[in-house]
């Protein structure tokens, strides 16, 4: 599969057009950065299932800047494909073709970052 998207240029993009968030509403991206910090750490469910399920929910609002930097974050946690798959078979039976169609772009960003790292 060859997406349009690249995701990493897509989350580097996206980056740099959060630091100019972070310069001109530091309270707003600091407040949003610690509550992404709090959701996502280790608790009954470890940070590597939190993720999976950031990414099916990446799937289901259909974002792609969601499915890349939690595709990047699956990888570095040391995900599996097929631990992904199965996250979003969840997504695909929760939302039907239209999560169908954008589970195969969130596999493509797994396998883009995956491809950095090997």
């Amino acid at each position: 599969m060859s997406s349009e998207i690249h995701y990493p240029e897509l989350t580097h993009a996206i980056s740099q057009h959060l630091a100019t968030l972070r310069a001109d509403v530091p309270d707003v991206m600091q407040a949003f950065n610690d509550l992404g910090r709090a959701a996502s750490r280790d608790g009954a469910l470890d940070r590597k299932t939190k993720e999976l399920i950031a990414l099916a929910l990446g799937v289901a609002a259909r974002c792609d800047g969601c499915l890349g930097f939690h595709a990047q974050a699956l990888v570095k946690l040391g995900a599996s494909k097929t631990e992904v798959e199965e996250a979003l078979a969840m997504a695909v039976y929760m939302g039907g073709g239209p999560s169908l169609m954008y589970s195969a772009n969130a596999l493509e960003a797994f396998e883009q970052f995956s491809a950095k790292t090997a």
